[in-house]
């Protein structure tokens, strides 16, 4: 009998989980879809019991009854993040989890701890400027508006320090996560930053500091019987899903950069010393010692998922090829992605997304290409940023669902000029946690890379001219809309009774 490891993770449009050999090999794969609440314009939610807590054990439960003649050694997890997910004292969700950037309800939270406690010290400190991918902000609105739920809550998760503590009973995060928990982190001390904690977090037990590959405790007999997973499996840490996932696509030298395709899309660059920018965020990394920068949009795979309910919810493979046969350019479309409000590079809570030069004569396939065109205008404004003399990208590796078909992964090298090289395997984070339960058992090395690149796609000389001049265009585009749109947001607001 040979050993394998277990990766799951929880994203935001789903649940996977992947089965490997010890050399990275592939044994069997897993996906539950679901989808997160939107009950108010610039909230973002999810039922941590219904969603993450349910959809992890269905995948779990597939994946052990696919281990045959195998032993499960242990089992790696990670999750979308930094989230907020308050606990009583029997381990029961208060109230629905508040996610990451994505959820902007703490704008005016984040001005006031910026105001309270300074914006250079802030920064300093924490590695980033206070935004709506800070979790302190959204402690303090929720003292401020949900105070019942508050004084209840005794531990505060994110999701998968949530499927730890479901699992083990161990109550634990990773450094790589507290460090995006702004500003409750000291990213140069390593620890918690405890003068700020007691006047943001106040009540709340915090969890105990480890390393994403650490085993934090193994399997109960009571997760046991809901998971399927063998009762004393020993379960590591883990992280943030878009660091799992870089560190499962190689992405582990000064100079590598992930460009994650997900629901949203993210940047993880490793850096070669530390570093900060005021439109980025700088972090701990997966391995300990290292440094990222990282930055996130807040609509891409659920933009392009939108399109599609709304024009008919004609299968993917249909709305890529109507986009693939419509020019460079879209016959002057141009979309602003900001769907969900914006992180990087505006971390406005309050933009919307813009649909500018609209005809009769344009179709759904130019409004795909377009979307598909206008989150490349914003991965080419965030690699602008990211580019640093002393420390640049050498290396841009391209990972999630929106690689597969080409289309989308062409057009982002076509507007930006830079070449992205693909892995074989593209599951994601949960292949990632595989590899770093392995290093957490000491089944392999901890140097162990099981990334193989299996395409690179190049830019196209042809489409540069059209690019250029749209990308112009699509810079000035939020400047003169912004007042605009932020009224409208007002209105949508209202409307929804706040």
């Amino acid at each position: 009998m040979s050993e394998l490891v277990l990766g799951i993770d929880i994203g935001t449009a789903g649940t996977k989980g992947v089965l490997t050999t010890l050399d990275g090999a592939v044994v069997a794969t897993a996906v539950r879809p679901h989808s997160m609440s939107l009950p108010r314009p610039s909230w973002a939610e999810v039922d941590a019991t219904a969603v993450w807590w349910d959809g992890f054990t269905a995948v779990a439960r597939e994946l052990t009854g696919r281990l045959g003649a195998h032993t499960l050694a242990g089992l790696g997890v990670s999750g979308v993040g930094p989230c907020l997910l308050l606990c009583d004292s029997a381990g029961e969700p208060v109230r629905p989890a508040i996610l990451y950037g994505i959820d902007g309800r703490a704008e005016r939270e984040i001005h006031d701890l910026t105001e309270r406690l300074g914006a250079d010290a802030v920064f300093d400190r924490c590695g980033k400027a206070l935004s709506t991918q800070a979790v302190g902000p959204k402690m303090l609105w929720m003292q401020r508006n949900e105070p019942r739920e508050w004084a209840r809550a005794t531990r505060w998760y994110n999701s998968h320090s949530y499927l730890a503590a479901k699992l083990t009973g161990a109550y634990v995060l990773d450094h790589h996560t507290a460090s995006q928990c702004d500003p409750l982190y000291d990213i140069h001390a390593g620890s918690w930053a405890r003068d700020w904690l007691q006047d943001i977090a106040g009540h709340l037990e915090m969890p105990r500091l480890v390393h994403p590959h650490e085993v934090v405790g193994t399997v109960t007999p009571e997760a046991s019987e809901a998971t399927g997973i063998p009762v004393g499996t020993p379960v590591c840490a883990g992280t943030v899903d878009a660091w799992a996932e870089a560190h499962s696509a190689g992405v582990r030298h000064p100079g590598d950069l992930m460009l994650m395709y997900g629901s949203t899309l993210f940047f993880v660059q490793i850096l070669d010393t530390y570093r900060a920018h005021p439109k980025l965020w700088t972090t701990a990394g997966v391995e300990p010692g290292r440094r990222t920068i990282a930055a996130g949009m807040s609509t891409s795979g659920s933009l392009t998922q939108w399109l599609q309910e709304v024009t008919g919810g004609e299968p993917f493979d249909t709305l890529v090829a109507e986009a693939e046969a419509v020019p460079p350019g879209s016959d002057g479309l141009l979309m602003l992605p900001y769907f969900a409000g914006e992180r990087t590079p505006v971390f406005d809570p309050q933009a919307r997304g813009v649909v500018a030069g609209l005809t009769l004569r344009h179709t759904r396939g130019h409004l795909f290409r377009a979307a598909y065109e206008g989150i490349a205008f914003g991965v080419r404004q965030i690699l602008d940023f990211l580019e640093d003399p002393d420390d640049p990208v050498r290396r841009i590796v391209a990972v999630g669902g929106g690689t597969k078909g080409g289309l989308w992964t062409q057009i982002v090298s076509d507007v930006t000029g830079r070449e992205q090289q693909v892995p074989t395997q593209t599951i994601g984070a949960c292949y990632g946690d595989a590899l770093l339960c392995a290093v957490g058992l000491g089944l392999v090395p901890p140097d162990t890379d099981w990334a193989v690149t299996e395409t690179t796609v190049r830019p196209r000389a042809h489409t540069r001219g059209t690019y250029d001049r749209l990308y112009a265009s699509y810079s000035a585009l939020y400047p003169a809309t912004r007042d605009i749109v932020h009224d409208l947001a007002d209105v949508q607001r209202e409307r929804a009774g706040r």
